[in-house]
């Protein structure tokens, strides 16, 4: 039986302008700009930098529509809407009148050669026949980011006869990785795991005994190795502390992902503009926002000029009218783009500020124990905003201080009571528990179970797992994998 009923929603829905200032918002540094040139180039009535000119002093008198039988009211196009005496905006973009030339320095990425084209290169310097050379350059192009080939010798092969029509053998395949790839730049390039990495790296060395000994290790003895099995290393070789120190320490001097170190990889780390800068004046702290996020922009001459010539125009034709209202249609547009920028400056500003003066003892100090416990909801309720605002300005923004250039969400943290019951920040917990385990005895690293009963010695009365899980978020690995000889 069908039954039919009658409710009720209250919905909210964000206009197509409200849902591009948040968008605007949420854009760092770099991509703001981008998004800036994208919306000049496709609006002609937007310009940027100063432009003095003629304001006009009547609206149009005449009015329209597409059959050319109505006249423009004047609120139809207010051009004071658009223009002021100096065609720059009352707010005057620049944030706290700085120069453009104030902290704008960056230093341009250089157009090195890739890293796989490196290696491309270097098979030059070998003898091939065609089939060889076809193999060769095959196996650079499985080489992951890390310079590592994470495949099966027999799926290369497969690969090799399906997508380059090359029929060869594993034997080949195999004799080319570890004669040619295998002596690549970096070392270790080409290798199919860790521990043929590190091999790789020690054999060519030059040969003493210490050497010897780890690639013994290293190949017999790999997993007691990498799980610090210390005691049955000694007696599996015989070998006295000091030389499994000296094997331990020839060890951590190779490099464990040879292609993340080359210089060209090709993957080029995004550069960091910060988008506020917080300085120490006089025993203060001061917070500009970076000028880049404050353009100047303003209507456009040529924009200005069609609507002064149709204004003074004595007869209007049908092309002239419908060319007007293509021109109010982008001046809408431009004019609501500036707001939104302001708007935008204006958001961050706000936010900016009222996190750094909820962590004054911080930016003051540098002292990451001074972070108090706060979240999204604790400045949305300062500045009267949304959550969500506050998340696109922490999430996405980095604010360049006397300590380093921070992500701001960094210093959003939940807090826990400590013994006299009062708040602290987790943050505060895991710096504490980072410098407890840096000073700790490395020939007997203490486990989570003794970290949470020095850290409730101090003060902060935490469970072993939450020992536990704010170690693996401060990427520390566990007792046994930090025990030193």
């Amino acid at each position: 039986m069908l039954k039919q009923s009658l409710q009720y929603k209250l919905l909210q829905k964000l206009s197509p302008q409200q849902i591009q200032l948040m968008k605007l918002i949420q854009l760092p540094t770099q991509a703001f700009e981008e998004r800036l040139k994208q919306e000049i180039e496709e609006n002609p009535a937007l310009d940027t930098g100063k432009e003095e000119i003629d304001s006009f002093e009547d609206d149009f008198a005449d009015e329209y529509d597409d059959t050319g039988n109505e006249k423009i009211e004047a609120e139809d196009i207010n051009i004071d809407e658009y223009l002021s005496d100096d065609e720059i905006p009352s707010y005057k973009t620049q944030a706290n009148n700085y120069s453009s030339d104030d902290d704008e320095k960056n230093v341009p990425y250089a157009a090195g050669t890739s890293f796989h084209q490196s290696l491309k290169n270097q098979l030059n310097t070998y003898s091939f026949d065609d089939e060889g050379k076809a193999i060769a350059e095959f196996l650079v192009g499985s080489i992951d980011d890390s310079g590592y080939i994470r495949r099966d010798i027999l799926d290369l092969v497969d690969d090799l006869a399906f997508t380059a029509n090359i029929f060869t053998t594993e034997e080949r395949v195999l004799e080319i990785l570890t004669k040619v790839i295998h002596s690549l730049d970096p070392i270790g390039v080409g290798a199919r795991d860790l521990k043929e990495c590190l091999i790789i790296q020690l054999k060519a060395k030059e040969t003493n005994k210490i050497r010897s000994l780890a690639i013994s290790i290293l190949k017999s003895a790999f997993d007691h190795f990498v799980k610090k099995h210390y005691t049955r290393l000694l007696e599996k070789f015989n070998i006295s502390e000091d030389e499994l120190k000296e094997v331990n320490k020839e060890i951590s001097k190779l490099n464990p992902k040879p292609g993340s170190s080359y210089a060209g990889n090709n993957k080029i780390a995004e550069q960091i503009v910060p988008d506020f800068s917080i300085k120490i004046i006089d025993g203060e702290l001061d917070l500009t926002l970076n000028s880049r996020n404050a353009p100047e922009l303003h209507i456009s001459r040529e924009y200005n000029n069609m609507l002064k010539g149709y204004q003074e125009s004595k007869t209007k034709s049908k092309s002239q009218k419908d060319a007007v209202f293509f021109i109010k249609q982008k001046l809408d547009a431009a004019k609501w783009f500036i707001d939104a920028i302001k708007q935008r400056q204006q958001t961050l500003l706000v936010t900016m500020n009222t996190i750094m003066h909820y962590q004054y003892d911080y930016f003051l100090t540098g002292d990451e124990r001074k972070l108090k416990p706060m979240i999204l909801k604790d400045i949305a309720d300062q500045i009267n905003m949304d959550v969500s605002t506050v998340s696109r300005v922490a999430n996405s923004k980095y604010v360049s201080t006397p300590y380093g250039t921070k992500l701001i969400k960094e210093f959003f943290s939940e807090s826990m009571k400590n013994d006299q019951g009062e708040d602290v920040s987790t943050k505060e917990i895991k710096k504490i528990l980072e410098n407890v385990i840096a000073d700790e005895n490395k020939k007997k690293p203490l486990t989570d179970e003794k970290l949470a009963g020095i850290l409730k010695e101090k003060g902060y009365p935490i469970a072993r797992r939450t020992v536990a899980k704010y170690r693996e978020q401060l990427d520390l690995p566990v007792a046994r994998l930090r025990k030193e000889i």
